[in-house]
């Protein structure tokens, strides 16, 4: 069936005058802060005390807006005669901001979740320098992350968790002391002692002993059926 000339049209007139009849609605920010959905990238947060100096951000951001720099230090030896280590010490973390594309790449190859994303975006400045974030302003906007969301109730739980706490219940196992119950060395004692077979005690208690002589067996004073006694031998 061929359309109706023309109903392209009317539709499109249609929709245009349901628009305008209603309402228009507009957010009054700044007076009305947005709604923003937890994933939000506004800003990047540095929690410094897992970074580990890696520069893999550094070295993964397409942009080139991550600026490290740290230097090594020696750590000494945790035992007697163990051997000294070295470690590397932050001194400055630095995001570029006028530069950031917002892909996220730094927070998704970082190790050691030392970079976060926070919903904050209302950090404009005038002076386009005032939007490197040194370690001390990205520290403060951790403060602004939200926390991650729920886990499925019938999820396995983390492995970092699991692990964490087979460790603590290690410890907690060496360090308790020993319990001791009531009789236990009488009780050690019994477990020592040979047990007797249950098949073999009545063969036993019917087996006489190598010092007592059995029924048919004379005595040494009891002369031997066989031998006659001395007064039988000058008799006959």
């Amino acid at each position: 069936m061929a359309p109706i000339p023309g109903s392209g049209l009317a539709k499109g007139l249609a929709v245009t005058l349901r628009t305008m009849t209603k309402k228009s609605v507009t957010a009054q920010y700044p007076d009305a802060q947005p709604d923003l959905p937890p994933r939000t990238r506004g800003v990047i947060g540095l929690f410094e005390e897992n970074c580990t100096v890696c520069m893999l951000c550094a070295r993964e951001c397409p942009d080139w807006c991550i600026y490290i720099d740290s230097h090594k230090e020696t750590v000494p030896a945790a035992t007697p005669g163990g051997r000294e280590r070295s470690r590397n010490v932050l001194d400055r973390f630095a995001i570029d901001f006028s530069l950031c594309m917002y892909c996220g790449i730094c927070i998704e190859v970082c190790p050691f979740d030392a970079l976060f994303w926070s919903p904050e975006f209302e950090y404009a400045e005038t002076d386009i320098r005032d939007l490197t974030h040194e370690r001390d302003k990205l520290r403060e906007w951790m403060w602004t992350v939200p926390a991650p969301p729920a886990l499925d109730p019938g999820a396995e739980e983390p492995k970092e968790l699991a692990t964490a706490r087979k460790t603590a219940d290690k410890l907690a196992a060496r360090q308790a002391p020993p319990a001791t119950e009531p009789h236990a060395d009488e009780q050690a004692r019994a477990a020592e002692r040979p047990t007797r077979p249950q098949g073999d005690s009545k063969q036993q208690t019917d087996q006489p002993k190598p010092d007592q002589p059995t029924p048919d067996q004379p005595t040494p004073d009891q002369p031997k059926p066989d031998q006659p006694t001395p007064g039988q031998e000058g008799r006959e």
